[in-house]
């Protein structure tokens, strides 16, 4: 796949954590600003989601704000999510950025504690990430209403 069609999927795949930013702002910047190096530091993880439109709240975040955010998100699925699809596609953005990042290693518990909460892991709820991301597949097991609901009116359930 060409490197445009794959920064354009991922770009597409966290546009709804992007706010009023367009993805074509951030399209229209050159690829070798994309997150390459896996030894990124805290402070060039922070220019690089500057520098590609990313909404300020994320940037400010940085590496240590984004870990805590999926974090809570997963703790919010072994809880019991409450909130709906469009909400459970903008955590699932996040998880998608942190492996834009290269960060996969650095969440990897928290993915496998996200994955024993989750059933039908074979619909796709999303689309964060080229590949198959396992985060993609599945939804809460203990999932509330709003989300079964919107799962049903989507026809995935």
């Amino acid at each position: 796949m060409p490197e445009q069609l794959v920064a354009h999927a991922l770009l597409r795949a966290v546009s709804p954590l992007m706010g009023t930013h367009h993805l074509s702002n951030v399209l229209s910047r050159p690829l070798a600003r994309r997150a390459r190096d896996p030894k990124m530091t805290d402070a060039q993880i922070v220019d690089y989601l500057r520098d590609n439109g990313y909404p300020e709240h994320l940037a400010r975040a940085g590496r240590s704000g984004l870990i805590d955010r999926y974090r809570k998100f997963v703790e919010e699925v072994e809880h019991g999510y409450k909130l709906g699809l469009e909400d459970y596609r903008n955590d699932l953005d996040l998880r998608g950025i942190l492996s834009m990042l290269q960060l996969d290693h650095e969440v990897h518990d928290l993915d496998l504690r996200l994955e024993a909460q989750l059933t039908n892991r074979t619909i796709r709820v999303w689309e964060t990430s080229p590949g198959d991301p396992p985060w993609d597949f599945g939804y809460p097991a203990n999932a509330g209403r709003d989300l079964i609901d919107d799962l049903t009116k989507e026809g995935l359930i």
